[in-house]
């Protein structure tokens, strides 16, 4: 049959690609139209053949990578608890015409739901505003206009005009996946927001705190956080001669620098954009420049930037953050970086994004970028617009690129090959003789009780063996063993498997034995 033959071929077009160790997402595009042209083909009686699959863009978690994601968590939000955040949720889907009312091509990437009872609904696209599609090497913009509404909503709807908070959830995007990336059309986001009207730049150096505490703890590798402001980048703009209705689109073309040469953003601006040479050799002056405070001061002397009203003002502030940031005694990782100019529809100041980086070469004066994994900045007009009154409350944000880590992490653990604990459990209840279940389930219950984690095995009588066994391959540190002299003499023996040494303690004075012996792990 013709079905059968194409599947065939299919199936060889998989293995010759697996061969040649081709593009992991290729491969799976691939193999995902093999399961389909099977399901199609059924089965010799003719009924449709059920395809196990997850649907294209999203993945199941298994007990390790769970356990990899829940210590990012646990990194992460501790970080949001230590500076004081709140936590907040809203719906996983919000009303369409909330997403999607004011913003036109944006939408497309959005899930729409089938009406269920008078309300056109919609997935929520993002939690709060950030620049980004993490997992892709860019850190892209495509759906600002999107990506702020939830919060927004909840600010306005509520008459919230002072919060510090942070919204862990999935999201959904209609958009083409590079899962090896961490690029998924269902994936999580991690963002701390706050917003209120506060002295200048408080609340900003804050965000980039955070930002320096979480990439520290996960010990992601070597990272700079870049920072630059709406403004500055206006007032740039405006001296150079570029006409304000071209300020977006050079804008787009700037912020390419991180990944081409110069001369091919000034061919773009040029060539493609129709700005003027002179225009463009203006602005290639400013944008190739970064440094820190010394910066600052230079601009502010420039004689032409001073000049200009809201880039004397973007840059005045941003030396008020780089003092802010140096008392926190971060700005070793700190670059303000002419070149940032992401999220400008929306961010009204200061814009800041974190990279990894990686030192390929020793003979490179600067280490490499290898991707971002945090952006955000500031955003005081956004709330306004859903605001009846469009009543405006500032806000200053930061995401935190979560998905990316995760793929990080992944990859860095099945490189080392590190073994990986996926339960928390302290000890394993064990019996060394027979007939002993009954005094096992009795202990196991004081210890649950009592607060401990506890596991045993589902059999009336197991090995000693093997219940030692089972605690080497799952990582469980102690085991408490009952045997019948120890039941006469009112004792536990504990055994810590790491080092095999086993010792008596009186059953009344195990579970504080545990916690000390545990907390030491």
């Amino acid at each position: 049959m013709a079905e059968e033959a194409a599947v065939r071929a299919q199936a060889e077009t998989v293995r010759r690609l697996k061969q040649d160790k081709a593009d992991a997402d290729e491969i799976a595009k691939e193999v995902a139209k093999l399961l389909e042209m099977k399901a199609q083909l059924g089965t010799d009686e003719g009924k449709h053949k059920f395809v196990l699959k997850t649907p294209k863009g999203t993945r199941d978690f298994g007990p390790k990578e769970m356990a990899i994601r829940e210590r990012a968590f646990k990194a992460i939000i501790s970080c949001f608890k230590r500076h004081g955040a709140e936590v907040i949720d809203t719906p996983v889907f919000e009303l369409k015409e909330t997403l999607t009312g004011k913003y036109g091509e944006d939408s497309k990437l959005i899930y729409d739901l089938k009406d269920q009872g008078g309300e056109l609904l919609s997935l929520r696209y993002d939690l709060t505003i950030s620049c980004h599609s993490w997992g892709d090497d860019s850190f892209s913009c495509p759906s600002l206009a999107l990506s702020q509404v939830p919060f927004a909503r909840y600010l306005a709807m509520n008459k919230i005009t002072n919060i510090k908070r942070y919204h862990i959830a999935k999201v959904y995007r209609r958009d083409n996946p590079a899962m090896t990336r961490g690029r998924y059309r269902e994936f999580y986001q991690c963002d701390f927001d706050i917003a209120g009207q506060f002295d200048p730049m408080i609340p900003d150096a804050e965000c980039l705190k955070i930002v320096h505490e979480i990439l520290s703890d996960l010990q992601l590798g070597d990272f700079v956080i870049k920072v630059n402001d709406r403004r500055i980048l206006d007032g740039v703009f405006a001296v150079c001669g570029v006409p304000d209705s071209k300020f977006r689109t050079i804008c787009s073309s700037v912020d390419k620098l991180d990944k081409v040469p110069w001369e091919e953003v000034r061919s773009e601006m040029v060539a493609e954009k129709g700005l003027s040479p002179e225009a463009a050799d203006r602005i290639g002056e400013y944008v190739q420049l970064h440094g820190g405070l010394d910066l600052i001061e230079q601009l502010l002397q420039d004689p032409q930037l001073s000049q200009n009203k809201v880039a004397k003002e973007g840059l005045g502030d941003m030396k008020l953050l780089f003092e802010y940031l140096t008392l926190f005694g971060i700005t070793g990782k700190i670059s303000f970086d002419l070149s940032l100019a992401r999220g400008l529809d929306y961010y009204t100041g200061v814009i800041f994004e974190a990279v990894l980086l990686q030192q390929d070469n020793e003979h490179l004066e600067e280490p490499l970028s290898v991707g971002s994994v945090a952006g955000g900045g500031r955003y005081d007009g956004l709330v306004g617009m859903f605001d009846a009154k469009g009543r405006k409350v500032p806000c200053v944000g930061v995401s935190i690129g979560i998905e990316r880590i995760f793929s990080i992490l992944e990859q860095r653990l099945e490189a080392s090959e590190e073994k990986i604990r996926t339960t928390e459990t302290q000890v394993l209840v064990a019996s060394a003789q027979k007939k002993l279940l009954e005094e096992r389930l009795k202990l196991i219950s004081e210890l649950w009780d009592a607060g401990i984690k506890a596991e045993m095995l589902y059999k009336k009588n197991p090995k000693l063996l093997n219940q030692l066994q089972y605690c080497e391959e799952t990582g469980i540190p102690l085991v408490a063993i009952v045997g019948e002299q120890e039941l006469k003499e009112g004792v536990v023996k504990l055994r810590i498997v790491a080092t095999r040494e086993e010792v008596n303690v009186r059953r009344e004075s195990l579970v504080e034995e545990i916690r000390i012996r545990t907390s030491q792990c």
